[in-house]
């Protein structure tokens, strides 16, 4: 089974989210949410580049920045599919033997281990955009942090769960 929540509204993905379907769930959420924290990094560092008191060194780290950030949210999107399609397979290995479970659990594991990797990654490169980047930015920054850090922490439930 595919599943494709990237080509859902926002809308539609919070009532999916919150109806009585197997998915998305829990997993999905967090990794939506590291997503919308990626933007904001990404956003922050866009705002920064070509400040007045900028060198080009620190511009060219800004740039590298709003990339990164941009290709990791792009990258938890797609985790928030996948992340619900590992479920299905948990689900349906459930009537199967218990090898087919382990597998779907450990398989299952994967998705939730690399939100948390992103978030990590995410969050490490905030301090800059703290110290140097755009001064008017910084409560963005914050909940940027802040949702990387949910999404880091739903994750890491979703990763034990599944062990």
């Amino acid at each position: 089974m595919s599943i494709n929540f990237s080509k859902n509204t926002l809308t539609q993905y919070l009532e999916q989210l919150s109806s009585r379907q197997q998915v998305p769930g829990g997993g999905s959420a967090a990794a939506l949410t590291a997503s919308l924290g990626a933007g904001l990094v990404s956003m922050v560092a866009n705002y920064s580049i070509g400040r007045k008191t900028n060198t080009k060194a620190l511009d060219a780290k800004f740039t590298k920045i709003a990339s990164r950030a941009q290709a990791a949210s792009k990258r938890l999107l797609v985790l928030t599919s996948l992340d619900s399609e590992a479920y299905l397979k948990v689900s349906k290995a459930r009537a199967l033997d218990v090898k087919s479970q382990k597998r779907a659990a450990k398989d299952a594991r994967g998705v939730p281990a690399e939100v948390c990797k992103i978030s990590y990654q995410l969050v490490q490169m905030t301090p800059v955009l703290v110290e140097k980047g755009n001064p008017y930015l910084l409560s963005d920054v914050e909940v940027a942090v802040e949702l990387l850090m949910a999404a880091f922490n739903g994750a890491k439930v979703m990763v034990r769960i599944n062990s």
